[in-house]
């Protein structure tokens, strides 16, 4: 069993840029062993290493890699106590429009793979007793926006996947979350606004301030460590009675 913080693993998906390896650091930080998985690639594989974490490289959108990614966790460093379902990325299209590849690997990727990942876990998280699944979901988990159903439909199946799952892990001392984060200041969304910049002809800070927070209590980008804090909590012997909840970062915009 791995009761200690210091003999805890971690395996982070997307972990190697954005959200995903603002928790893996923190995590490591922490005191556990972390691999960031993420697509087989040089720079990936980079980054891993200036980190000191393990690499696992993998293409979600395949089953067979999902229990590849699991399998070489558990060999690497020993066990496997918290999984953390990260990875995703966006496609902007209208439904009528959308096309049907990219929806089935968005759907592979950040619904059907959270499943297996937990699926293949599972057993190693469950012997530890004090296992943890930490979903990254979105606000757009709770509530839509046009032009972004594959990745709407997936961030609310994810909470649907953490609740259900939530209900039959907790005998076994296995607690299942979900963040929803807001807007966070990502390469990705750093290029959405520099896009719709172009598009409206305004500036970036307007993008940010008009459009991306208009809905928003406070008007600022969250930053990926915001993120990592708050799965640092939800990681830790600290929230063994929590599961099953999803944990709105939001920055007020699901007060409404």
């Amino acid at each position: 069993m791995s009761q200690t913080t210091e003999n805890r693993v971690a395996l982070v998906t997307g972990g190697c840029s954005g959200i995903g390896l603002a928790i893996a650091q923190r995590l490591k930080a922490d005191g556990l062993k972390v691999a960031a998985l993420d697509l087989d690639r040089p720079a990936a594989r980079e980054v891993a290493e200036q980190h000191g974490l393990t690499f696992v490289g993998a293409d979600l959108s395949r089953r067979e890699d999902c229990r590849r990614a699991v399998d070489e966790t558990v060999s690497a460093l020993g066990g496997l106590d918290v999984l953390v379902n990260n990875a995703g990325f966006q496609h902007i299209d209208s439904v009528a429009d959308f096309p049907e590849d990219t929806w089935d690997t968005m759907i592979h990727v950040m619904l059907t793979a959270p499943f297996l990942l937990s699926k293949y876990a599972w057993p190693h998280l469950t012997r530890s007793g004090q296992g943890r699944i930490i979903n990254v979901a979105s606000i757009h988990g709770h509530v839509a926006s046009p032009f972004k159903s594959a990745y709407i439909s997936a961030k609310h199946g994810v909470i649907g996947l953490t609740r259900t799952a939530a209900l039959e892990a907790g005998e076994q001392g296995l607690t299942v979350n979900a963040i929803c984060p807001g807007y966070v200041r990502t390469p990705l969304v750093e290029n959405q606004i520099a896009d719709q910049a172009r598009t409206r002809g305004i500036s970036a800070e307007e993008v940010e301030q008009k459009v991306m927070l208009e809905p928003a209590a406070i008007k600022k980008l969250l930053d990926p460590a915001d993120i990592a804090a708050l799965a640092s909590y939800v990681a830790s012997p600290a929230a063994w009675g929590m599961t099953g909840a999803v944990l709105d970062l939001d920055l007020g915009w699901t007060a409404r």
